[in-house]
């Protein structure tokens, strides 16, 4: 199913889907004749989330949609026109609004593809072009992928603690509005969840739609066994029961007798689902019950709070659920809200000019950024990651490359060309025009997982993970250097 963006962006600009600095900042460079400058920004994150070993780069095909359709239209136009300083004067001159009506989108962006496994500091998305431009588009990219990477990593780490059992999310009524819901439900299908309980997202999305019933439901009829009958009269080939509102292991044994009348009609009770109480247990119990009247098939489904530690746990104690509906701490990334996903200008020039590089001073290392326009390239062993390393693209690395620890310049390793490689960032775009194909869902979720199955287990612990080797090559890491020095006086 294609996806339809529509319903996101409202088929209107987006265009003021920023912060107001942004738009000051291109003013000033209007002002000052700056504008035709060309930049070089990076989007990246300084750690990974939920202390975990790895990230799951997501919100692509977002950032596409919007970015295709950048435009500042009358509305926005007039909405700036109306803008005034502290003297109550007009903030914007009339020329610059008619500059920003005119402007049309001709950045090159390059990207990783969605799916992809990232570390700290490699860029997730690289934008050149006129600085004026680039610059706007700071906050609504950093919005769009910040969220849906922080989504598709929880999903991720979802499926490690289920140790590969589906895990569906159900997260819609938690989610932080309408918007959020969507991206999540779609940024935590390419994480790995096999369904989702949002209708919407898999209407726009082509999402598999899964549910059962609530409490409610059950509550409606005089007891138990009726509200399973006649639910089982109306959705026969769609039988999970919720067995929790009076006493679980009573309601198993309801849905047991149920299940032989659906038998009669010539359907199969599907399985149960758990909400409450000592899952491990009731599970353990539940399966003993549903084995002994011959539904050794019924499947045991979880919910109720599910987090990838409660998952990771009721495994260890032998729980026999085969599937885990996961809703607040995945659609919400309950322990961690925000990647801090941040937007940094690494080279500018004049028109055809010589590129100069830029880095930004930190009193705190990891906040040193990286000059240059970067690339990263992946080096492989086998079939297994061994190291990424982070370089300028004019740099040839036919040759192989010295790897620099950022953090310890003593610390480097020696990369063959010999060695299997690609780079990590792709081309999506050139002078503004979409040069990147449109990869169904389906795809794009089947790349996270070939991603996720070349990367050793030790960075996917989610305690206490290894470090997934990330470095910058020597040579950028040279031009750092001295570009701190010379920022220094030094």
């Amino acid at each position: 199913m294609s996806m339809n963006y529509k319903a996101l962006t409202y088929n209107q600009s987006l265009s003021l889907l920023t912060d107001f600095y942004e738009i000051s900042m291109a003013y000033g460079y209007w002002k000052s004749k700056s504008d035709r400058k060309e930049a070089v920004f990076h989007l990246f994150f300084r750690k990974n989330p939920f202390k975990g070993g790895f990230a799951v780069a997501c919100g692509l095909e977002y950032a596409i949609d919007y970015l295709e359709n950048f435009r500042f239209d009358k509305t926005d136009i007039d909405y700036l026109s109306s803008f005034r300083g502290n003297d109550n004067k007009l903030i914007f001159e009339k020329a610059f609004l008619d500059y920003l009506g005119s402007l049309k989108f001709e950045c090159d962006v390059d990207a990783m593809p969605e799916g992809t496994v990232v570390f700290p500091h490699e860029p997730l998305i690289r934008i050149q072009g006129p600085i004026i431009q680039a610059q706007i588009l700071e906050t609504a990219l950093l919005n769009i992928l910040n969220f849906q990477t922080l989504i598709a990593t929880k999903a991720a780490r979802m499926l490690v603690a289920s140790q590969g059992t589906p895990v569906l999310e159900f997260g819609l009524r938690r989610a932080q509005g309408i918007d959020g819901a969507l991206a999540a439900s779609r940024a935590a299908y390419i994480g790995g969840c096999a369904a989702t309980s949002n209708v919407l997202a898999g209407k726009l999305f082509g999402i598999p739609v899964r549910g059962t019933q609530a409490h409610s439901w059950v509550m409606t009829f005089d007891n138990e066994a009726e509200a399973f009958k006649a639910y089982a009269k109306a959705m026969p080939n769609n039988c999970i029961f919720l067995v929790d509102t009076f006493d679980t292991l009573k309601g198993v044994k309801r849905a047991v007798e149920i299940g032989k009348w659906l038998r009669q009609q010539g359907h199969e009770m599907i399985g149960i689902r758990l909400d409450s109480g000592d899952l491990a247990h009731l599970s353990i119990e539940a399966r003993r019950i549903l084995d002994a009247k011959g539904f050794p098939k019924a499947i045991i489904v979880a919910s109720n709070e599910l987090d990838e530690e409660t998952i990771a746990g009721l495994k260890k104690q032998g729980a026999k659920i085969a599937v885990w509906g996961v809703g607040t701490k995945l659609i919400t990334a309950y322990d961690q809200p925000a990647l801090g996903g941040v937007y940094k200008l690494s080279a500018i020039r004049e028109p055809n000019g010589e590129w100069k590089y830029k880095v930004k001073l930190s009193e705190e290392e990891e906040k040193v950024s990286n000059p240059g326009i970067l690339q990263v390239r992946r080096y492989s062993k086998g079939n297994k990651a061994i190291a990424d390393v982070i370089y300028d693209q004019k740099t040839d690395l036919s040759n192989g490359c010295i790897m620099v620890d950022p953090f310890n310049i003593k610390r480097r390793q020696s990369l063959s060309a010999k060695h299997d490689s690609k780079d990590l960032l792709v081309p999506v775009f050139r002078k503004g025009k979409r040069i990147y194909p449109n990869i169904t869902i389906e795809k794009v979720k089947e790349n996270a997982r070939q991603n996720f199955d070349c990367f050793r287990a030790g960075i996917k612990l989610l305690v206490n993970p290894s470090r997934f080797p990330v470095g910058i090559e020597k040579s950028l890491q040279v031009l750092k250097t001295n570009l701190i020095r010379k920022a220094r006086g030094k």
